[in-house]
């Protein structure tokens, strides 16, 4: 049986988008209450009954709350320009090595704004 595990986290941090055209508001310093969803996608385990330890994804992505949460995203290697779209190519560069059968990351920037990631 296979099955796709999805583990949710929040981490607050402020931005500039310089690429966005002249005069566009997302140029200026603003920040947002951000939600990521990891999802990987495996056989489930009939000895244990799961996919995969929850802790092991949590270990993973601790790294990356640290260093984003409270944080000027664009001074971040890698983010200096930190769209939803290049943010989740972020996540993915930095755990795909970390947590075989990564599936999919789901970046929220507002409770009505996001983008789904499924690696390159």
């Amino acid at each position: 049986m296979r099955a796709i595990l999805t583990k949710d986290y929040t981490f607050e941090a402020a931005q500039t988008l310089p690429s966005a055209p002249e005069g566009h508001k997302c140029r200026l310093m603003h920040g947002h209450s951000f939600k990521v969803e990891i999802s990987v996608e495996g056989e489930v385990d009939p000895a244990i009954g799961w996919v995969y330890d929850h802790a092991r994804i949590s270990g993973a992505m601790k790294p990356l709350l640290d260093l984003l949460d409270h944080s000027y995203v664009n001074e971040i290697p890698g983010l200096e320009n930190p769209t939803i779209e290049n943010m989740c190519a972020w996540f993915w560069r930095h755990l795909e090595h970390q947590l075989p059968g990564l599936y999919e990351i789901v970046l929220h920037e507002t409770p009505t704004a996001r983008c789904r990631f499924r690696g390159f």
